[in-house]
């Protein structure tokens, strides 16, 4: 038994790597098909975007949606406030509520690119799932409840196998899609993420309030924040708040908020070409110097140097 047991991981290790035992297709060969010359494909299924980079990046951030990012090929590193998290072939990353992330792919060549994919995920979808079965969630954990990697599962890997699949086919992905992607958030909600899925999507666990919170400061993150309206509005106490908060996001409300009006302000110079001083009061700051020192300590540069280096690698990329 122990001997078939380990036959069975070694042929789910090697179909993931396009070994013979996991036939003639692997999530990396289907990933590299469909992103062939581009770093970024967003695909015609719902929610799912691929991707393929030939050399390791700059650290980039962003707002991260609750997603699940599978990896194909190479390795990438994510931090959210002080904490790293590495994520490979073997291992995926998923979150639950929508984070200010700074990310950055650390393995990847010509040869070997890095192949990736990305899929959001439907909380409605989820918490129907959560209707139909009855696990309860386990005690808390001390990992961000909002943030985590997992081993990548044999079922869970064929979900997204086909999935891609059904790119060959797009007649079907209207009425497909989505019972394959339920199928992937069932296969989370009973693995070891299940536990971080229902703390968020069900409405009577602290996890949701936090997630509505967050849901609040990306719509409105421009304007001052007020600590006790925020808690109060979550039906919490100013000190609970704190508390699930940064046990969500790793952060203090203050510091979720500064991050994400940096990363807004850094994307508006970017592609919508502001200088600095409209960029800072774009996003809420009232003092150009406090942004830009802010914005230096974050992206450990001025604005102005950092845009344009930003500008010149995208030249470089092309």
């Amino acid at each position: 038994m122990h001997g078939k047991s380990m036959n069975c991981v070694r042929g789910a290790a090697e179909a993931k790597r396009g070994g013979a035992s996991g036939g003639p297709q692997s999530l990396a060969d289907r990933i590299a098909r469909w992103a062939a010359g581009k770093n970024r494909l967003d695909t015609s299924i719902r929610g799912l975007s691929l991707h393929r980079w030939e050399t390791p990046t700059e650290p980039t951030s962003y707002m991260l949606a609750p997603s699940i990012c599978l990896i194909g090929q190479g390795r990438k590193r994510l931090f959210l406030g002080e904490d790293a998290y590495v994520y490979d072939a073997d291992r995926f990353l998923i979150t639950s509520v929508d984070l200010p992330v700074v990310t950055q792919i650390i393995e990847a060549s010509a040869e070997k690119p890095y192949l990736g994919l990305t899929m959001e995920l439907d909380l409605r979808v989820i918490a129907q799932l959560m209707l139909n079965d009855h696990g309860a969630p386990a005690s808390s954990s001390r990992e961000r409840l909002g943030l985590a990697v997992s081993e990548v599962s044999p079922p869970l890997l064929d979900a997204f196998n086909r999935l891609l699949d059904l790119l060959q086919t797009p007649e079907d992905i209207a009425a497909l899609a989505p019972l394959v992607q339920q199928e992937i958030f069932y296969r989370l909600l009973t693995g070891e993420q299940g536990p971080r899925l229902r703390q968020i999507a069900s409405a009577s666990h602290h996890g949701y309030q936090i997630a509505r919170s967050i849901d609040w400061l990306k719509d409105n993150f421009n304007k001052p924040l007020r600590i006790e309206q925020l808690a109060s509005k979550a039906g919490l106490s100013t000190s609970a708040f704190h508390s699930h908060f940064r046990s969500t996001t790793g952060m203090s409300p203050l510091q979720f908020q500064k991050r994400m009006r940096l990363t807004e302000a850094r994307r508006l110079m970017l592609t919508e070409r502001l200088d600095a001083s409209k960029a800072a009061f774009a996003v809420g700051y009232e003092s150009p110097s406090q942004f830009s020192r802010e914005y230096s300590r974050l992206f450990g540069q001025p604005p102005i140097r950092d845009i344009k280096n930003l500008m010149e690698i995208a030249t470089g990329q092309v």
